[in-house]
């Protein structure tokens, strides 16, 4: 029995609702205080929605725009949990074997919650916390991102799979 490896790719962003919003900030499943929430049909958790595209990209099967538009606009449902966990369901026999995450934005400071989202994710994953990885980076002012209208994040997962 041999096995085959895969990546997937993955990238979301949103800009920032104006401030007073009374919508929360969720990154990686995360509530940062004293910022305003991401514009988005759902939370907005840009971590998770990359995690779901780098998973479509892995399995083919549309989760933003496809399922994730179905469990909010029918459903009600703007847990962007929820849509990774049904994202998760299309892998099939892949497993996944390594999760990297980039943010880059110049707001809220990361720094001291890094851990608690790498934890975060591994327990949505069911992965462990060193099968996933994290850095965020200001961008220096060069993109919307570096200078705080919004955030983005890339997302590269592994995987792996045995065949006959």
């Amino acid at each position: 029995m041999s096995k085959r490896f895969r990546t997937g790719i993955g990238q979301d962003s949103h800009r920032f609702l104006p401030a007073g919003s009374s919508k929360p900030c969720v990154i990686a499943g995360i509530v940062f205080e004293d910022i305003p929430g991401l514009q988005a049909n759902s939370d907005g958790d840009l971590v998770f929605h990359a995690i779901c595209n780098a998973i479509t990209s892995l399995s083919g099967v549309l989760v933003l725009g496809g399922i994730a538009d179905d469990l909010c606009l029918k459903d009600g449902i703007t847990d962007s949990q929820v849509y990774l966990e049904h994202a998760l369901e299309t892998l099939g026999k892949q497993e996944i074997v390594h999760v990297a995450i980039t943010i880059e934005a110049k707001r809220p400071r990361f720094r001291d919650k890094l851990m608690e989202m790498r934890e975060n994710i591994a327990r949505v994953m069911k992965l462990s916390v060193d099968q996933v990885g994290i850095s965020a980076t200001s961008g220096e002012g060069l993109t919307d991102f570096g200078c705080g209208d919004g955030a983005q994040c890339f997302c590269i997962i592994s995987t792996e799979e045995s065949v006959s």
